[in-house]
């Protein structure tokens, strides 16, 4: 099937659903989007950004509907789902517990899994442990090794106190960071940010739909814990076994071209494909990175 550059004919809404999980410091509730049959063996799991929400799938999930049960989760402190009462724990360890119950609570016996940025991390931690349930994992703009100057990057605008007055206001001071995105049209950028909103609780205005604090452990990373990550991250990456289909911005500043290329060369089976005039990271709202993602997941 050829994918259309607009939205896919299905206009399904998903369902809100959530399922608990343990934290060091008790029990916290993550919240999850599911498209399609629940009942369908083939399930895929779509994993969002730093400070994303899952909503930010509803385009490709229309075009996988119908075969697949699509999941999207709100990763803690994101969306719908439970802030944390410790912030240390928003790290990548913590997530794929999180994952694991909800792998649990989806009865599937495998997965294919589409991590955009941390969600990639996330689907790559996951992927390596043994016995993992992931058959084929889509990696959106990330890998073992992250570019530091993308770190510092998005240390400088993640967690700040901002409000605004509407959502035009939001969706143009959003995009004032988020151009590395790659070209959308107005109605497809609204789109994407309307779920990153939230009423402000005390007046009138918006504010980000995650928790400031999941800043806290981004900012305490320092070049030598990021260099012993992506130590652990390589041999991480060489454990596993699911055919890996690996997207990235052509411009990407996160992704560097030898790190992409270095993940072809070794570890499991990987399928590289580079979005021109996009940086970190394609939002699979434009139909040829959607297309990229049914082919690889629909292929024999």
């Amino acid at each position: 099937m050829t994918l259309t550059a607009t939205a896919a004919a299905n206009t399904e809404e998903p369902r809100l659903k959530t399922v608990q999980c343990l934290d060091a410091q008790g029990l916290h509730r993550m919240a999850y989007w599911e498209w399609g049959d629940p009942a369908n063996p083939r399930v895929v799991v779509c994993v969002h950004g730093l400070s994303r929400q899952g909503r930010d799938f509803d385009t490709l999930a229309r075009d996988l509907c119908d075969e697949y049960r699509v999941v999207c989760p709100d990763v803690a402190g994101r969306g719908r789902s439970d802030w944390l009462a410790d912030p240390m724990g928003y790290a990548v360890p913590g997530y794929v517990a999180d994952m694991v119950t909800l792998l649990a609570r989806l009865d599937a016996e495998q997965v294919d899994w589409v991590g955009t940025s941390m969600g990639g991390l996330i689907g790559l931690s996951l992927a390596s442990l043994p016995g993992a349930a992931i058959r084929r994992l889509v990696l959106n703009d990330v890998g073992p090794a992250i570019q530091w100057a993308a770190i510092e990057r998005i240390g400088m605008y993640l967690g700040q106190p901002v409000r605004w007055a509407s959502v035009d206001e939001a969706a143009d001071a959003m995009w004032a960071v988020s151009q590395g995105f790659g070209p959308h049209t107005r109605e497809q950028w609204l789109a994407l940010s309307r779920p990153q909103l939230v009423p402000v609780e005390e007046g009138a205005g918006f504010r980000p739909h995650y928790d400031p604090a999941i800043a806290v452990p981004f900012r305490a990373l320092t070049p030598e814990m990021a260099a012993a990550g992506e130590a652990m991250l390589w041999q991480a990456w060489d454990r596993i076994k699911a055919e890996v289909l690996l997207l990235r911005g052509a411009q990407s500043d996160l992704l560097s071209a030898e790190t992409a290329q270095r993940m072809t060369q070794r570890g499991p089976r990987t399928r590289l494909v580079n979005f021109e005039g996009v940086c970190h990271a394609p939002t699979l709202v434009a139909a040829d990175q959607r297309q990229a993602v049914v082919d690889f997941l629909r292929s024999p």
